[in-house]
């Protein structure tokens, strides 16, 4: 890409999209950041135009709210030429197990807001015949796991809408990248013990989406270990892994 164009940072409160808001405004690009209660991202914005001299507009985005989407997409100063979607919370197992509208603000946040949006956006890139969309999912989507199942089954969605997406667009001229972070040391895990090779900082995998993005990646796994242990875990039989604990 030779001339930066407008990057728009969709769920920009969280670690990750903070992260890679700073990572692509280091390499000159506008950034757009839209997240719920934006306003409180104004010190973000102001650091991140000071530091990487780049324009930072703020965005009202709420993943849940669909209705609204078509309006904040048509409201930016300029159209981006990439979208990334870092939107997602991961929720506590068991209430989701027993609360039905827990488990419904879980699969709408890390599904069906994403997807719905990401797909407008996608609309609008194909008619364009360019762009990039970057769909942030997770390794939980793998395969279920009694610890996240809804969070896991809610990117499972997601990452075989990024798939499908991808398929459909092959040939328009539009990109789209699917990322398996698997741990990164965001508020999202705070608290949790997470084995140190498998876990990345937010910058390294800030690093590793605008690397992998750059070059026209569809899957970028932010710590290449995480294909072996996915492939592991994916080809026990059913059998032995009901029977596992993690």
């Amino acid at each position: 890409m030779s001339t930066p164009a407008p990057v728009l940072i969709l769920g920009a409160k969280s670690g990750m999209g903070l992260a890679c808001a700073h990572a692509f405004a280091a390499k000159g690009h506008p950034i757009q950041l839209a997240a719920r209660d934006v306003q409180r991202l104004e010190d973000d914005r102001a650091d991140i135009a000071t530091r990487h001299d780049v324009p930072v507009s703020l965005h009202e985005f709420d993943a849940l709210e669909t209705d609204s989407m078509t309006a904040m997409l048509d409201a930016l100063p300029d159209q981006p030429e990439i979208a990334l979607c870092a939107v997602g919370i991961l929720g506590e197992q068991s209430d989701a197990q027993t609360d039905m509208a827990e488990a419904a603000r879980v699969m709408r946040s890390n599904f069906e807001g994403p997807a719905l949006l990401l797909g407008e956006i996608a609309n609008r890139f194909e008619a364009r015949g360019s762009g990039r969309i970057v769909g942030i999912s997770s390794v939980a989507g793998e395969r279920g796991r009694k610890s996240n199942y809804v969070y896991g089954a809610a990117k499972a969605g997601f990452t075989a809408f990024l798939s499908g997406l991808r398929n459909r667009l092959t040939g328009s001229g539009v990109q789209v990248t699917t990322v398996i972070p698997g741990f990164v040391s965001t508020d999202m895990i705070a608290g949790k013990k997470t084995p140190a090779p498998l876990t990345a900082s937010p910058q390294e995998a800030a690093n590793a989406i605008v690397d992998g993005v750059m070059k026209g990646r569809d899957v970028i796994y932010v710590k290449g270990r995480w294909r072996l242990v996915m492939a592991v875990i994916r080809s026990l039989p059913e059998s032995v892994f009901k029977k596992t604990d993690f």
